[in-house]
């Protein structure tokens, strides 16, 4: 009992000094005249620099310390994803826009001033074999890809100012992404064409004297000079050398372009190349994301200009030439035809003994004529 007492007498002491120290503590007042306030003094976090200098530095792309392994990694605002952006929606649509219609309207000129080219001596009634199945397969093969590829393509430089409001919103989300995946996929199979006519027909497109003489006179096509020429005359092998750097370059900037982070290094490289050439001063150390636009610029450049090459290809194969789509819609082409545009083929082929002639008007005879070697 006694023991519980001394607790409570402790306990009641304890209490009564707590008290006594807090009240003591809360009758401190402040010296009279000194400031009441509280409050600690502000600290300016911010530069003391104006912000317009400070984002004019941003802007133009003052590079700061960073961690980042790339070239740019210390630099808040890329100025050149500004300017590339401009670019491509201004100058590089305008001139594409003008590069394509003004090749169509140079044919449509070309067509109304000169019209067809006729067989000068008239049918002969009699047809040779001009292609095997397997080479135009492999040309309708790639010129197939090539035109899903040139469709797909260029949605992406004229389908959102031309297509968009014609199609509204959701068909031409539907229809560019789709026609993404399409050109992504079938981008493959175009390479694929274009390493098949190398090795099909680059013994017969290699550079001759006499196609110096073919470009003088024009082909025969400007005038009526009849120009002597193999299998391939001079302005086919220039469609030939076209597809074949030109689609070699669509493949490997299409791969770059396919394969993020666009680290391939294509433009430093060839950057680097050109300065030890020509002793310039371009750059050579480029991010990644500066690699990717300059990538995608090219690609677009390049399937442009191609898309205008196969525009006067198609036209010299169809309505500009009688008697050209026989040789790559049914392999054969009429004798008189292939006398005057390719003379010393024909010539070649009566030499070795393998020219095989069949009546036009007989075409299951024809179907069972071996193509000659080439």
């Amino acid at each position: 009992m006694q023991r519980h007492a001394l607790l409570v007498a402790a306990l009641v002491l304890l209490l009564t000094t707590a008290d006594g120290a807090w009240a003591q503590s809360s009758s401190v007042r402040p010296p009279e005249g000194a400031s009441q306030s509280a409050a600690p003094p502000s600290i300016n976090i911010l530069p003391q620099d104006s912000s317009s200098d400070i984002w004019r530095q941003i802007r133009r792309g003052e590079t700061g310390a960073s961690a980042m392994p790339t070239p740019a990694g210390g630099q808040l605002i890329q100025s050149e994803g500004e300017n590339w952006r401009e670019f491509r929606n201004g100058a590089y649509y305008d001139y594409a826009v003008l590069f394509l219609l003004g090749t169509l309207a140079l044919l449509a000129l070309f067509f109304t001033i000169r019209g067809r080219v006729r067989i000068r001596g008239g049918k002969a009634g009699i047809e040779i074999r001009r292609f095997a199945a397997l080479e135009r397969f492999v040309h309708w093969f790639t010129a197939i890809c090539f035109l899903v590829l040139a469709l797909t393509g260029l949605n992406l430089i004229f389908g959102r100012p031309l297509l968009l409001p014609l199609l509204g919103k959701e068909v031409f989300a539907t229809w560019s992404m789709w026609g993404k995946l399409t050109h992504n996929s079938i981008g493959f199979g175009f390479m694929i064409g274009v390493v098949a006519m190398f090795l099909l027909w680059v013994w017969h497109n290699l550079p001759h004297p006499r196609d110096l003489v073919w470009l003088a006179k024009g082909g025969g096509i400007i005038g009526n000079a009849h120009v002597p020429s193999t299998k391939f005359n001079t302005g086919q092998k220039l469609i030939f050398w076209a597809v074949i750097l030109g689609g070699a370059s669509l493949s490997v900037s299409g791969f770059a372009l396919l394969r993020p982070p666009y680290d391939l290094g294509l433009f430093a490289a060839t950057f680097g190349w050109i300065n030890d050439l020509f002793g310039t001063d371009l750059p050579t150390v480029l991010d990644t994301t500066q690699e990717m636009q300059l990538n995608q610029i090219w690609h677009g450049a390049v399937g442009v200009v191609m898309t205008a090459i196969i525009f006067g290809h198609i036209y010299i194969g169809t309505i500009g030439m009688e008697g050209a789509f026989a040789a790559m819609g049914r392999g054969r082409v009429d004798l008189n035809w292939a006398r005057e545009h390719h003379d010393l083929w024909v010539e070649r082929l009566e030499k070795e003994g393998r020219l095989s002639t069949v009546p036009e008007a007989a075409p299951e005879v024809a179907r069972g004529v071996q193509a000659p070697a080439e």
